[in-house]
């Protein structure tokens, strides 16, 4: 879909691309941009137009990703949207506001939150980063965890090429597929991050050509900020985000064209006092919005998002930005919204109390963006003649039928008259939070499935009383 401003942003890239260039760092991803005609001054690719255009034809408008469940199967793209988890932070923040470093545990119990709710296709990835798992082995052990947790479409980590074929080869274990099988049947969804300004990294392009390998769908993402990394401007950001991810698309495709990706953009604008980034302002909700559009514009699924906070508490200040944010991923159509509950602080943290003040809001969102049904039911013009003016509607059938389908029923809000009201808001969290934990069932896994897991981790040394420990949690 092309606007004004979607073609005024492409034809800037274009210049980007074609004047100031691109770095890459891999000699891997420079062999294969010269083998494709791109221009090269050392490991600075300039692409035209034309070379561009070109290769991100061939990416497919759809991507698919199954599950273990085919309940949660899912197509990417068009205007499905999708929610995702949060992802990257190091620490956890307890209802005091206090921080503390993420543990292990921490990481299951996000992992069961998302997987008791519904409106929740994808899970995995790393919505913590907890402290005292092997460096080395990280993004393994973090997706065999999830695994063992959840059976709807799961997302993974970064890696080398040795930690990423050692990330395949635990997903052809846990669903009993050949590498070659699973190559038509993605059951794995990974994220790589340009470094802006203008370049990519060895370890992102070691994850992107290992993915792209078997063909699993993987999301190409920027994540600027306007004012340190990317120009100040709005637009300058945006036009610079999008030569970052087209480019490498652009080399996704020329590495195995048709391969499944998506259009990525984790950006917002640097706040201006501290130099921090500031994930819950206005500017990083436009910067959602651009991401969707521009990805329309060359056909190609699309992710950002989500509910995004610099709120040091849960507080007024969490629910309003993380509103925001969010909305304007659903309303203009983002196909996955990642960070979509329990991320606050810039990123920094994550809160279990915050994810279910999350999952209200995407509760919210839904009803909000959902267009109403009209019809004779849904208008009903001969009862309200039948009440008449200065009737009530609480005691008809009609009332009874709708009324718990039509209006949106809140988990943890507080509405009417309660006692001890200012309390009720938190009491209802924490309600909803064991309510979700308690109907928490863990996946089966057949001994032989999970025997071979276990044998990828012992095999890359990691001990077997760690893995143990892994299970028992």
């Amino acid at each position: 879909m092309k606007t004004v401003n979607t073609q005024k942003i492409h034809e800037a890239s274009m210049r980007i691309l074609n004047d100031t260039g691109m770095k890459f760092h891999h000699p891997d991803a420079v062999r294969v941009l010269k083998e494709n005609g791109v221009s090269m001054e050392g490991n600075v690719a300039h692409f035209t137009e034309e070379n561009i255009l070109k290769w991100i034809k061939k990416a497919p408008t759809c991507v698919e990703l199954k599950a273990q469940n085919p309940k949660y199967n899912v197509k990417i793209g068009g205007r499905q949207v999708l929610n995702a988890p949060a992802a990257g932070a190091t620490q956890m923040m307890d209802k005091d506001g206090a921080l503390r470093p993420a543990q292990l545990e921490d990481f299951i119990k996000m992992l069961m939150l998302y997987e008791q709710n519904e409106n929740y296709s994808i899970n995995g990835g790393i919505p913590c980063q907890p402290e005292k798992v092997p460096e080395e082995w990280s993004t393994l052990i973090l997706y065999y965890v999830a695994l063992c947790h959840s059976d709807k479409a799961i997302w993974c980590g970064t890696g080398n090429y040795e930690q990423m074929e050692a990330v395949i080869q635990m997903c052809c274990a846990r669903y009993g597929l050949s590498p070659e099988e699973l190559k038509n049947d993605p059951r794995l969804f990974s994220i790589i991050n340009t470094n802006t300004p203008l370049q990519l990294d060895v370890n992102m392009t070691e994850t992107l050509f290992t993915v792209l390998k078997y063909r699993q769908p993987v999301s190409v993402t920027a994540a600027a900020m306007s004012g340190t990394t990317a120009p100040i401007t709005l637009a300058g950001t945006i036009a610079m985000v999008n030569a970052e991810v087209i480019a490498g698309i652009a080399l996704s495709q020329m590495y195995a064209p048709g391969a499944p990706v998506v259009y990525g953009s984790q950006s917002s604008n640097a706040d201006m006092a501290t130099c921090a980034m500031a994930i819950g302002s206005p500017e990083g909700a436009l910067c959602y919005k651009y991401c969707a559009e521009m990805a329309r514009f060359y056909g190609i699924p699309s992710r950002a998002g989500g509910a995004l906070t610099d709120a040091k508490a849960v507080n007024a200040q969490a629910g309003y930005e993380s509103m925001l944010t969010y909305h304007a991923c659903h309303q203009n159509g983002v196909n996955m919204i990642f960070q979509s509950a329990g991320i606050m602080e810039s990123y920094l943290a994550a809160s279990f109390e915050k994810m279910i003040v999350d999952f209200e809001i995407i509760d919210a969102v839904n009803r909000y963006d959902r267009e109403l049904e009209i019809n004779e039911e849904t208008i009903p013009e001969e009862l309200i003649r039948e009440v008449g003016p200065g009737g009530q509607y609480l005691l008809e059938e009609h009332t009874f039928e709708y009324c718990k389908k039509e209006p949106m029923l809140p988990n943890i809000s507080v509405r009417g008259e309660k006692p001890d009201a200012a309390k009720a808001f938190d009491r209802n969290i924490e309600n909803r939070m064991n309510e979700l934990l308690i109907n928490y069932r863990r996946p089966e896994i057949g001994a032989d499935a999970l025997g071979r897991m276990r044998k990828i981790l012992l095999d890359k040394g990691i001990e077997a009383s760690y893995i143990d420990m892994l299970d028992r949690l």
